[in-house]
Order: structure tokens, then sequence, then C-alpha cells
């Protein structure tokens, strides 16, 4: 084949070209010496954004914290599972006041509105204790008469047959046969004969007669009539109503034997029980605004006129006297009376006062909150204060606290759970960190949470907001409040082998009771009630007197009103109820589905000693 001049400049041309463009390569394009220079210099650069990159993933996961969504109180530096109750761990977000102070827990408005928290400034004041008495109207012994008969003989007739029949004075109650007075008679009448020549005798007869009670009218009638009576009446020596009668017709009765008791009861008293842990603030003079059960909406006012010197040894009572002016009647024997004593005291003017509800306390630490306002928002800080005297509803603070600070004085409770949650300080865990749950999947307790010392030290009152369970939550706890009240009971009647048998079914219905039917923040409040409980429930059943119950029960009590307060589990009205003599003066507090006092700490030494303090409905 012949290749022309036009296929020859082609082949030229493409030759051309690849030349060219295999120039311009390799020019351009660095080149590769042996050791790979190139390959180590953009390996190196990898490797570095690699390793920085790594390392501040690192660093990221070594600062996380995870935690429980169900069990706040957890902390932990990697995953995991919760070791409370299983569930997957989750990151802990950067809390929004890290920057407040360590101790504090940091409350919104909402928050606290939720929460019914509620604040007040502290102030000085002159404190006057509020002492609550109880007692009943007695008849004034004064105005108490003997109706007797001044002439021996046997009763004839008698006018006044029944108890509470009211005389009055000159009233013929009564005719007796004497033969005495029959004798006297005919001494009257020979006397008479000789009356001018003997007067003497015949005035000694007469008198014979006015010893017995015969009246001047009287002797003149027998004198008039010339005639011996065989029936002599008996008068009333004073008016008032009839409280006893010692005889029946036909009885013969002695000069000077009883027939009747009568009472005047134009004036009466009002004895008190004043229990021995208040008796130095009770003194004579006091006024006293009392009240009637049987008469509501009444109320009256008189003073202390006497005080028993002694106390009772059963009850450790004495008896405070009110003098009632009671001419309209209205007051009458046995009537149950409930005074009140404002007492103010001298050596503690211009001292602190707070309300009882502020204060969460046990027999050695007592704790308020004081609320801060700071840049970051408003908070509270747990504080321990030293209390004085209580006086009614609020207590006299010795120490801890400044005229001028603001404390929570409504919802502690729900403050103090905060608290606890977040692992911060609190009245259940004083040093913060991880709370007692008692929290298991089997049902029974732990018994590693806390201590007896610590199980001692709980708060005896609190104020917290109502949490909502459900249903089936509420339907659990029944049988737990059934045989708690049935202990309660059992103690009142001192009754140590039901006391016992009732403690220990109490345990066996915690220990049956789902831990699941409580949802929410319910869930961990309940933990903490759980575990309180089975604490002080453990050893009921090796217990070998009712003292050592009483105390276990004082114990549960405590744990009892606060799950009252919180859930609100029952569907009806029951009532708190406070002995100020208990727990060695300390007084101590307990549930009761009624409202008349029946003492479980002191039983029938005691058995009425005690008040109502708060009806949970």
């Amino acid at each position: 084949m012949k290749i022309n001049k036009i296929q020859i400049g082609i082949y030229a041309g493409v030759l051309l070209l690849g030349g060219l463009i295999g120039y311009i390569i390799s020019t351009t394009c660095p080149e590769r010496n042996e050791s790979g220079s190139t390959n180590q210099h953009i390996n190196e650069s990898t490797h570095q954004h690699i390793d920085e990159s790594t390392n501040q993933h690192i660093s990221t996961s070594t600062n996380q914290t995870w935690t429980c969504s169900m069990h706040p109180q957890i902390r932990q530096n990697e995953p995991g599972d919760c070791p409370i109750c299983g569930m997957d761990l989750i990151p802990l977000e950067e809390e929004p006041n890290a920057n407040i102070a360590p101790n504090a827990i940091s409350m919104s408005a909402t928050a606290m509105k939720l929460a019914n928290v509620s604040t007040a400034i502290v102030g000085s004041t002159d404190p006057v204790k509020k002492i609550r008495l109880t007692g009943k109207v007695q008849t004034d012994e004064r105005l108490i008469y003997t109706q007797s008969s001044h002439i021996p003989g046997r009763i004839e007739k008698l006018l006044v047959n029944f108890i509470g029949e009211f005389v009055n004075k000159g009233q013929i109650i009564a005719y007796l046969y004497s033969p005495e007075l029959v004798t006297a008679q005919e001494e009257l009448f020979e006397a008479q004969k000789i009356a001018e020549t003997q007067p003497q005798l015949f005035n000694a007869a007469k008198v014979k007669l006015k010893n017995w009670k015969l009246s001047d009218k009287q002797i003149e009638e027998i004198l008039k009539s010339g005639e011996k009576k065989d029936e002599f009446p008996v008068t009333a020596d004073v008016a008032g109503y009839v409280i006893t009668k010692k005889i029946n017709s036909g009885d013969y009765v002695r000069k000077g034997e009883t027939i009747y008791e009568i009472a005047d009861f134009s004036k009466v008293w009002v004895l008190f029980d004043v229990y021995e842990s208040d008796i130095s603030w009770i003194k004579k003079g006091d006024k006293v605004e009392f009240t009637i059960a049987s008469l509501p909406g009444e109320s009256f006012l008189s003073s202390i006129t006497f005080l028993d010197p002694v106390i009772d040894p059963k009850t450790r009572v004495a008896k405070a006297r009110v003098e009632f002016n009671n001419s309209n009647g209205k007051l009458k024997p046995e009537m149950f009376a409930s005074g009140l004593v404002q007492t103010k005291l001298a050596n503690k003017s211009n001292s602190i006062v707070i309300p009882k509800t502020a204060v969460m306390w046990t027999g050695k630490r007592s704790v308020v909150y004081v609320k801060i306002n700071s840049e970051e928002g408003l908070n509270f800080v747990m504080r321990e204060v030293t209390l004085g005297p209580a006086l009614g509803e609020s207590y006299i603070i010795e120490n801890g606290l400044m005229e001028g600070e603001e404390i929570a004085v409504n919802g502690t409770f729900s403050i103090d759970a905060a608290a606890q949650l977040a692992g911060k300080p609190s009245m259940m865990s004083p040093e913060g960190g991880q709370v007692m749950t008692g929290h298991n999947h089997g049902g029974t307790p732990t018994g590693s949470d806390v201590s007896n010392e610590e199980h001692e030290e709980q708060p005896k009152s609190t104020a917290s907001k109502p949490l909502s369970i459900d249903k089936q939550a509420k339907e659990a706890l029944q049988p737990l409040y059934s045989k708690y009240l049935k202990w309660k009971d059992a103690l009142t009647n001192d009754n140590f082998e039901e006391a016992q048998k009732n403690a220990a079914d109490m345990k066996s219905e915690l220990e049956k009771i789902n831990m699941n039917v409580f949802k929410g923040d319910t869930h961990n409040l309940w933990m903490n009630f759980q575990g309180s409980l089975s604490k002080n429930l453990e050893h009921v059943h090796h217990f070998s007197d009712i003292e050592q119950l009483r105390k276990a029960f004082q114990s549960v009590s405590v744990t009892m009103i606060q799950m009252t307060n919180t859930f609100t589990p029952l569907g009806k009205t029951i009532y708190v109820q406070h002995c100020p003599m208990a727990d060695n003066n300390k007084g101590a507090d307990w549930l009761s589905s009624e409202k008349e006092i029946r003492n479980p700490y002191f039983g029938s030494s005691m058995l009425t000693c005690g008040e109502v303090t708060k009806e949970i409905k």
C-alpha cells in the first residue's frame, strides 16, 4: 500500500503532540524518589489530623458525666447500666446554673409554685407560748352541802325522790317519826303546867326541841294545839340540786346522818390537766380562753385561781382550777372543755421566731432552707439552727438565723427532696452524695443504705405539696395503713402480743408492695419511704417488751406521716396527733383514724394525753 504525503503529515503531527503532552506532564508532577518522601509527608499530615481528632474525642468522653433518668443521684464517668434499676445511663447535660454555690438548690418561680413553696422574712418579736389544755367542768366543792336529819327516827315519807331534783331553801323534803321527839313533847307539856313557878324548866324543854331544829313557830303551834305530833317535817337548809340520795322511805336515821347532798351550780370549776412538761409555763392568774364541746360557737374567758402543787404519779399531770360564774346554768358538771393559755416569756424578749412548718428536725439536728437571690437566679441553701422553746405553731431560734433573712416556710420537704436527688446536702443525707433508696427488685430491704444512728435521725414534721399517685398505688398502700393503725390500737391497750403481731404484719405488707406502681417523681420518694420503713421494722419480731415496740412505732410514724402528707393515699380523713411528753418530753406524733386522743406511747397510764395537730383530708 502506498502512503501519500497527506498520511505522512498526519502521523508526524500525532507523534509531535504526544511528545508535547509527555513533556508537560513530566515538568508539572514532582518526581518520586526512592524513599517515598512525598507519601511520608501526606501520611504524617493525615495521621496528625486523625490523632488530634481522636484526642479531642477522648478528652470529651473523659469529661462527660452519665446519669440515670429515673435515679438522678447516680453519677458515672462512662456509659453503662444504672446500678439501681438497670436502665441505660444517659449523658448529663450541663446545668444552666453551674456557677451557684455548691450546696445551693436552684428553683425557678414556676417550680416554687408547683411545689407550693412559700417564704417569709425572719423577724424578732416578744414570744408568746401557746399551751392547749383539756379538762372538765366540775362542781365547786365549796358549794356542796350535806342535808342531814337533826332528829333521830324513821323516814315515814320522802318528798324528794331522785337525783337531779332542785330544792329550795326551807322546802319540806321528808317526814319522819321519832320516839325521842314524842317524849320531848310530853316533857314540854308537863313543863308548861309549872311554867309560872319553874320557868327555867319550861325554857329548857323548849331549848331541847330547838336543838332538833324545830323553829319557835313550830314549838308555839305544838303548845297551842296541846297534842303530840307523831311525824315531823325535815326542811332543806339550802337551795340547789340533789346530787346524792342516801336514804329511802322506811329507813331509820340517826341524828346528823346524811339524807341528801345538795350542790349549788351558780358557780362552777373547770379543772384543766397541765402536763408535767408545761407546768413551768403555767402560773396562777393566767387568763384561759376555753370552749365547751357541747356548746359549739361559744367561748368563755376566766383566770387560773389555783394550781395543784402535786403531780399525779400515774397520769403525770397537775390540775389547774378555773372558776366561772355560771348564773345562767349553761355549764354542767362533766362537760368536756378545751382551753388555751398564752404566756409571755419574759426572759426571751425580742427573740427570733419562725413557724414550725419551716423547720425540719430530728432529735439531734434542726435545719431550715434560706432563700438567696443571685445573678444566676433564685436558690435555697440548707442551714442548721438551734431550736429554743416551742410556741404552739412556732419555735424560738437560739442560733443559726439573723433578722432580715428570708426562709422557706412551706414546701421545705420538696426543697429537701430536690437536694437529695441532686446529691447535695439534705436532711436525710447531711453530707450530700448518693441518697438512701432502699431500692431492689426483690421486694426486700437491702439493709445497707443507712445505719441505725442515721435511721433514728428522721424529720418529725415536714410540710410538702402532695404528689399524685394513681389508683393502683393507693390500693397497694391500704394494707400497710391498716396494719399500722392496728399496731397503734394495740399499743393504746398495752397489749404487747397484739402490737408485735401487727408490727410484724406491717413489715410483711411492706415487702409485698411492688415498686413499679409508683411512677415518675413518686418512684424516688417511695424508695426513700420504703427504705426507712424497712429499717424501722427490721427487728420488731425480736423485741421482748412493749417499750421497744413503742420506740419503733415512733420512728415508723415519722415516715408514715411524711408519706401521707406527700401521697394522700387514703379515701378518708386521717388525723396527725401529738403527745408533748413522749420521747423524754421531746414530743412525738402518730396517725389516727379517729379524732379522739388515744395515746400509743403511754397507753392506759396517760391515755388522753395529746392533741390533734393536723387533719389530712
